[in-house]
């Protein structure tokens, strides 16, 4: 699994050593785990399309088995439970990504907020102040958003 990550990292946006050294990937995948699953509960309702969502996320970006998925969102929910801010998170992911791989998880992100088929006011709070906090710009993070819900077919629904 380490050698995946690792191979994530090691792409041809350029310097990954040196990303990848300053944080484990263990720690990059939980920093981005825990932002999905904060978006997720912030609603006060992190169900099971919420949670289907996140796995099916985290399996495909970080190239897990579906049970490395599920251990990878339990240590996440734990991190988050445990912790009082999401600024650390935060940081890990701004130091780690590159600004394509911030846009990729705002995506995500947005697909996450949606997958229960609505926007609460609170998560598009948190969506808003999360593209400030990881310098992805509100044109990039509108234009993930559009992509997110094209991929969920929201388009067409009523939902906001």
């Amino acid at each position: 699994m380490i050698n995946r990550v690792k191979a994530l990292f090691a792409d041809r946006r350029g310097a990954p050593e040196a990303r990848a050294d300053r944080h484990s990937h263990e720690e990059l995948q939980i920093a981005a785990a825990a932002l999905m699953v904060e978006a997720a509960q912030l609603d006060d309702e992190f169900d099971t399309r919420e949670r289907a969502k996140i796995r099916e996320l985290v399996v495909a970006r970080f190239e897990l088995t579906p049970e490395e998925g599920d251990n990878l969102i339990e240590a996440a929910e734990a991190r988050v439970a445990d912790s009082i801010e999401l600024h650390g998170f935060i940081r890990v992911v701004k130091s780690a990504f590159t600004p394509e791989e911030r846009i990729e998880l705002m995506e995500m992100l947005w697909e996450v907020v949606y997958a229960d088929g609505e926007l609460h006011h609170y998560e598009a709070n948190l969506m808003r102040r999360l593209a400030g906090l990881l310098q992805v710009s509100d044109r990039e993070s509108g234009l993930a958003r559009k992509r997110a819900r094209e991929r969920l077919d929201l388009s067409s629904a009523g939902t906001k």
